[in-house]
């Protein structure tokens, strides 16, 4: 038996002393999806031809060597995150990486072929993809898109909404894993708006003529997503969480939330029992923003516990679906993937080792005092020694080893490219 083994069966008896069943944590935590984000991998380049410099309120901060360069290194270097991670996790895609063989595609042009590699690479690993419409870091996205006073470009960027959606399905479809498609634009102003109607009301019109096509919610679902502030759009907004909010209500939508996406003192995890009271179902972001929404890799902070508790105690696993979205230079990118993942995963174990069920009861008898007490005790119970063992039986590397096997691999894969 090993030294992890020794210490889990220690620390199960003190969970199962507080009613906890460790057992049947982790079996639930098998069953969570992470969606992983693509664009970490390359600093959210894409593989269009004639590439564009980012723009939409979008930066990533650094160089560190070894980005992935075209889609079979991006695809390697996922293949190497997963064993990495326990569990089965799911792709977050974005429309900017498309594969076209080297033709100049227009985004209102794609089609589920340019992503043929990608559904035929998430089939041999059995995972799920889910899709994002790229309405940043082009010629026309400059000053608007699904917003724009301009007609012609607000109708170019519709048919790729439309076109995005085809996509989802298609890769639902074919992986038998029903694919979310998110909506989110830049659109904004820089200074203080003269009109902040009609711009909501252009863009509103634009996402009812996207989604006038009714599909399958078994391959596909739509998902819209808010933001504050972006570089660009300092002062205005047209797509303000209370708008999103209100459209996915009205049009039973999945709504996104963005953790970096509101006010440095607002936290998503408020805002899930809120939400989830009038939709089906919540896309999560999950981010880390410093100050603002500047996407820093998840950390083990106060509000990923606290996401992952609303989730677990209000056992809405099923309608909550995670992704991830930040993108770090600064650091080695797999690790980078890996530590976030991790992260969330550890978080979620840790809220599943919960007595939920007495701090409830103590709630409810008015103890606030016993209520307090527990939910400090808590946090110094032996959680990590179970995310080792649930690790070690998953055969991933456990504890600072999946580090050792990163700088392996930068040593003999990255920093020959």
């Amino acid at each position: 038996m090993t030294k992890i083994e020794q210490s889990f069966q220690l620390a199960a008896e003190r969970y199962y002393e507080l009613g906890v069943d460790v057992e049947k944590a982790m079996d639930k935590l098998a069953e969570v999806a992470i969606s992983l984000h693509c664009w970490q991998g390359d600093d959210v380049g894409g593989f269009e031809q004639n590439r564009k410099a980012l723009s939409g309120g979008i930066q990533v901060t650094g160089n560190y060597p070894g980005k992935a360069q075209t889609p079979e290194e991006l695809r390697a270097d996922l293949d190497f995150a997963f064993s990495l991670l326990p569990g089965k996790h799911r792709l977050n895609v974005h429309a900017i990486y498309a594969e076209t063989n080297g033709k100049k595609i227009e985004r209102n042009e794609l089609a589920p072929e340019h992503f043929q590699n990608w559904i035929d690479w998430a089939n041999t690993h059995d995972i799920g993809l889910d899709f994002n419409a790229s309405y940043f870091s082009h010629p026309l996205a400059n000053e608007a898109t699904l917003s724009n006073r301009d007609e012609a470009i607000r109708k170019f960027w519709i048919e790729h909404g439309i076109a995005c959606r085809k996509i989802g399905a298609e890769m639902g479809k074919q992986t038998g894993k029903t694919c979310i498609t998110n909506f989110w634009v830049p659109d904004g102003s820089k200074d203080t708006p003269a009109d902040r109607l009609a711009p909501r009301a252009r863009l509103k019109n634009s996402l009812d003529t996207i989604f006038a096509e009714e599909i399958n919610p078994q391959y596909h679902l739509d998902a819209v997503e808010s933001k504050l502030f972006g570089i660009g759009a300092e002062s205005y907004t047209v797509g303000s969480h209370e708008f999103y909010m209100g459209y996915a209500v009205r049009n039973k939508k999945v709504l996104c939330l963005d953790a970096g996406h509101f006010h440095p003192t607002e936290v998503i995890s408020d805002k899930l029992s809120a939400a989830l009271l009038f939709l089906d179902d919540v896309l999560l972001h999950v981010s880390r923003g410093v100050r603002w929404d500047s996407d820093h890799v998840v950390t083990m902070n106060d509000e990923l516990f606290a996401i992952a508790q609303e989730i677990v105690r209000n056992d809405y696993l099923k309608r909550v679906h995670i992704g991830l979205d930040y993108f770090d230079a600064s650091i080695n990118r797999i690790a980078a993937w890996v530590t976030g993942t991790r992260n969330t995963l550890k978080a979620l174990l840790y809220a599943m080792l919960e007595p939920s069920d007495k701090l409830r009861e103590m709630e409810n008898a008015g103890d606030n005092t016993g209520r307090l007490v527990w939910q400090e005790e808590l946090k110094t119970m032996p959680f990590g020694v179970i995310w080792d063992y649930y690790c070690l039986r998953n055969n991933v590397p456990t504890g600072f080893q999946w580090l050792e096997k990163i700088r392996e691999y930068e040593k003999q894969i990255l920093s020959c490219r």
